[in-house]
């Protein structure tokens, strides 16, 4: 039997803080990317390590690169540690902090994308290269994956990978963004890591209305923006009913089972559950909400054209032609021109693997008294082009988010804890073992 090295996580720790304030500060803000900047950062440090690794995308500043430890395939297919390397913009004037110095303070690491999802790729960064240091013995190919334009739909990082390199995303499992934990859930004290298992699909829609301009002293019966603005509030009173996917009534009755919450999932409790939080009612409805409001040219000018933009996410399983149908109707003017801008939807991933089970018991041999539960991610991830392709793949991102952090990704003065990152690279690197090993 082989015995597995001693690794001194004190020091990996450190490098890992050091290395995600570095990454925080390759700007990589999408639009318009620029991930090649974080693919030659990344690369660097692979170089150093004696690791090969190639770079593969559709334009030179938005490269996606792809490096791998080759296993002995007695296990089955590689596992793919995957990560995008583009963060969104931010809104200066509301940081604390500035958002793209990396800055360390009180314990943690602040900056665009410490959360989401740079943090995350420097843990699979790291127990990559342990596996080459330590020369580690590998059952399955490990690969590390670093994609670009995760944030706006993936056309230069995972569906190219796809569409273009197949044989490079073929796997049997993969781990990705799309489940993290937190120190309490539903107002329950309790370390809970949540496992990405499925997620709601993505269907942006663009609105525009047409109309005649002219002089705004002589209104007319067809402005652009008042149709537009009729339409959105007929779609704002739309009343869509509740579905709860079998995955979230899972994760619901695994909370039931661990004494979290006291009833079991029922309709009527998860109404209950979705009037009091957002995220819920999210989760269980197809969702809708007004993201961009354009017309106009000038106070006294009517516009000649009005459009809206709608960041719709579906439950799983629903059916996108239905609810177009369904808007349609909603609506009820043929003068409303509705664009399907993007969209995505794939099944789920099972829970009864072998990595599942792993990464489960990785967690409970870390944290005491820590709760595992299936997840359903309201936001997209690029896991939904490897389920579209029969690949498993999971969000496990082994944290526990505190107050401080909770929220952060997207938002404002987004951070990871010193602590965190080091617990993360620990459970990472046993389950990577777990699975590989």
């Amino acid at each position: 039997m082989t015995t597995e090295p001693r690794i001194d996580w004190d020091t990996w720790g450190e490098q890992a803080t050091e290395w995600l304030s570095e990454f925080i500060r390759v700007d990589t803000i999408n639009p318009p990317g620029n991930e090649t900047r974080a693919v030659r950062w990344l690369g660097a440090i692979l170089e150093r390590e004696g690791i090969p690794y190639e770079t593969y995308g559709k334009h030179p500043d938005r490269l996606n690169l792809v490096a791998r430890l080759d296993g002995d395939g007695s296990r089955g297919k590689p596992l793919i540690l995957l990560n995008h390397t583009d963060v969104v913009p931010f809104e200066r004037e509301h940081w604390t902090v500035e958002p793209m110095a990396g800055e360390i303070r009180d314990g943690f690491i602040w900056g665009r994308g410490a959360t989401d999802m740079k943090g995350m790729g420097i843990m699979e960064l790291i127990t990559f290269l342990l596996h080459k240091r330590h020369n580690l013995p590998l059952k399955r190919d490990l690969v590390f994956m670093a994609v670009a334009d995760e944030e706006a739909g993936s056309e230069y990082g995972a569906e190219y990978m796809a569409s273009e390199h197949p044989e490079l995303i073929d796997s049997e499992y993969v781990i990705n963004e799309g489940g993290s934990g937190t120190v309490e859930v539903l107002g329950v004290e309790r370390p809970t890591f949540n496992i990405g298992v499925s997620e709601k699909g993505p269907f942006w829609l663009t609105l525009r209305t047409t109309g005649a301009p002219g002089h705004g002293s002589v209104p007319t019966a067809d402005n652009a923006a008042v149709r537009l603005v009729r339409a959105l509030q007929r779609i704002a009173d739309w009343d869509r009913p509740l579905m709860a996917a079998p995955e979230v009534m899972e994760y619901f009755q695994q909370l039931h089972d661990a004494g979290v919450v006291s009833q079991p999932p029922t309709e009527s409790m998860l109404a209950d559950l979705a009037e009091q939080h957002p995220r819920l009612k999210s989760l269980q409805t197809n969702s809708i909400s007004l993201t961009t409001l354009n017309a106009g040219v000038k106070m006294n000018v009517i516009p000649a054209e009005a459009t809206a933009t709608l960041d719709c996410r579906l439950v799983p399983n629903y059916d996108p032609e239905e609810f177009m149908r369904e808007m349609r109707e909603v609506i009820d003017d043929d003068g409303v021109e509705i664009t399907r801008e993007f969209e995505s939807s794939t099944p789920p991933s099972r829970l009864d693997t072998e990595l599942y089970s792993i990464m489960t018991s990785t967690v409970k041999s870390h944290v005491e008294d820590a709760l595992v539960v299936p997840s359903v991610s309201t936001g997209f991830t690029d896991s939904r082009v490897f389920r579209r392709n029969d690949i498993v793949s999971y969000g496990f991102i082994p944290v526990l988010l505190g107050p401080q952090e909770i929220g952060r990704a997207h938002g404002n003065d987004e951070c990871l804890s010193i602590e965190n990152l080091r617990m993360g690279i620990e459970i990472l690197h046993d389950t990577v073992r777990g699975i590989c090993g």
